[in-house]
């Protein structure tokens, strides 16, 4: 999340600024507390505008408060405006939080972009904690992303994996060289929306309008993502939301539009296919928008409307379902490629055990210890969202002896919890091997262990974590399977990362790949 969006460089925060100090006593006061002690606060606090100077710059807001953790402990407290923001960075606390005061943390701050990009927060991912809530979470959870729905729609990830694969063997074959280059955000990236589209609406965009509504969906994914994760003027100074600076809230608005135009063409399309289709009890062609159709009709929605809630729950989905994976597998392969040694045994240990005459199936990426160890590790040094997803405290707690006021915004930094050096020795080094010791072999990334927590933990944990760990495992295991790689360079691969509502890798990832299975092989698999 950027906590330091560009309008404040500008000349007319300077104004503003001015007006914020004079009218200080009017609008801030700090609360005391009535029970607890009063929890600790990073320095460098100014009048109304809190700690938005001691944020500002380059720095990833993860690694500022990895910063503020060294400095003034686990816990403690920045304002952003004139909210306060209650940051802890360790397992432990991350754990009281998670259980004693889950339902007291599991409500999202009405931000801007929140309420705009999800209708009004009718998207159950930004929506407040209650009822509805509820409801929309027991669907997501029992309906769409199940076990038994995710075994259904097996064949449309695995399908896409091959034709990526196989895309990838002809690029190689009509390069003259022995190795290609290739710019795997890009494979990564159209491959899962390939995979989300056809799970959600049936289709797959790259084969849509010669590529254009593929390009479409990029385009606004990478729109949707640039916006959710920012701060506006109204969500740290609510009184002056009226001056847009910098014109966020217009562009969201069109970028909420555009979404939301692209998701009523895929209802409308479905709705005609259910009016003249005959079967309408065949759940194996059962699509997501087909079981949100079938599913809310006759459930109680809040006060929104049926298509409202079909399209905000689609583009969660679908944004969800796209970025996490592909920026898991863009940090896997540089993580890789930047120690050739746990490469290899990766390499190695699918040839031991699947072979090199079949590709591996998903019911055997079990039996290959060390590649899951890889991915755990992975996930530990760069989960895709590092500091958490925002929460707000919807009553008065008391955590770890502290008083945290309702109201009160919450960030778990995973980044920090992550690489805890009381928990995990040399924490910043990369060492699958790690998760093979008797120590950490049982701790699993679902939320249940709080030392590692990339889906977060809790009510409000991600509900897509079985199809986010079957995707990634089954496609970054095919691809390795299939592929030998190769950096462009001696030089390592930058780890830097990208702000945005995910942490992606700053700089795309190019890698040299060389076929190390025949597309005979796979044009095989694509026709058994």
């Amino acid at each position: 999340m950027d906590f330091f969006p560009p309008f404040l460089k500008t000349i007319t925060i300077a104004t503003v600024l001015v007006l914020l100090v004079l009218s200080y006593p009017l609008f801030f006061r700090r609360p005391k507390s009535r029970t607890g002690k009063q929890l600790p606060e990073a320095g460098r606090s100014w009048p109304v505008i809190g700690h938005l100077l001691s944020l500002a710059g380059t720095q990833l807001p993860h690694l500022k408060f990895a910063e503020l953790a060294a400095k003034y402990g686990p816990i403690f407290i920045v304002r952003i405006g004139l909210y306060p923001t209650l940051v802890v960075t360790t397992s432990e606390l991350a754990k009281e939080l998670y259980t004693t005061h889950d339902a007291s943390i599991s409500s999202r701050p009405d931000l801007t972009a929140s309420r705009i990009l999800s209708n009004n927060r009718a998207d159950f991912a930004f929506t407040p904690y209650g009822d509805y809530w509820r409801q929309m979470r027991k669907i997501t959870a029992l309906e769409l992303l199940s076990s038994r729905r995710l075994e259904l729609l097996k064949h449309v990830r695995i399908s896409e994996v091959e034709g990526t694969i196989r895309s990838l063997h002809k690029l190689w074959e009509k390069n003259d060289k022995d190795r290609v280059c290739v710019q795997m955000n890009k494979w990564f990236g159209d491959m899962n929306l390939n995979v989300i589209l056809g799970m959600v609406a049936g289709k797959r965009a790259a084969e849509a309008d010669d590529g254009r509504e593929a390009e479409r969906c990029r385009g606004l994914m990478r729109k949707f993502f640039h916006y959710a994760g920012q701060l506006v003027v109204r969500d740290m100074f609510p009184f002056l939301g009226f001056l847009d600076i910098g014109g966020h809230e217009k562009t969201m608005r069109r970028v909420n539009g555009d979404l939301n135009k692209l998701a009523e063409e895929w209802i409308e399309e479905h709705r005609s296919k259910r009016t003249t289709s005959c079967d309408d009890d065949d759940e194996q062609e059962e699509d997501f928008i087909d079981v949100l159709l079938r599913v809310l009709k006759d459930a109680d929605l809040a006060g929104y409307d049926l298509d409202t809630v079909c399209k905000s729950t689609i583009m969660t989905l679908i944004v969800g379902g796209t970025d996490t994976t592909t920026v898991t597998l863009i940090w896997a392969l540089s993580l890789l490629l930047n120690h050739p040694s746990s490469l290899k045994e990766v390499v190695d240990e699918l040839d031991v055990i699947v072979g090199k005459e079949r590709v591996v199936d998903e019911s055997e990426i079990c039996k290959l210890p060390y590649f899951q160890a890889m991915m755990k590790e992975v996930m530990r040094l760069y989960p895709a969202a590092p500091s958490g997803g925002p929460r707000e405290f919807s009553k008065d707690c008391i955590v770890a002896g502290y008083h945290v006021p309702a109201g009160t915004r919450l960030l778990v930094n995973v980044h920090n919890v992550q690489r805890d050096p009381r928990v995990w020795p040399e924490p910043m080094e990369f060492k699958p091997e790690r998760f093979l010791a008797a120590r950490y072999e049982d701790v699993d990334v679902k939320g249940q262990h709080f030392e590692l927590i990339p889906f977060g933990a809790g009510r409000r944990s991600c509900p897509g974590i079985n199809f986010g760990i079957q995707m990634t495992q089954l496609a970054l295991a095919r691809f390795l399977q299939a592929f030998d790689i190769y950096k462009p360079s001696d030089a390592p691969v930058d780890m830097t990362g990208a702000p945005g509502l995910t942490v992606s890798k700053a700089i795309p990832l190019e890698v040299l790949v060389r076929p190390r299975l025949s597309v005979y092989l796979y044009e095989q698999t694509k026709n058994a």
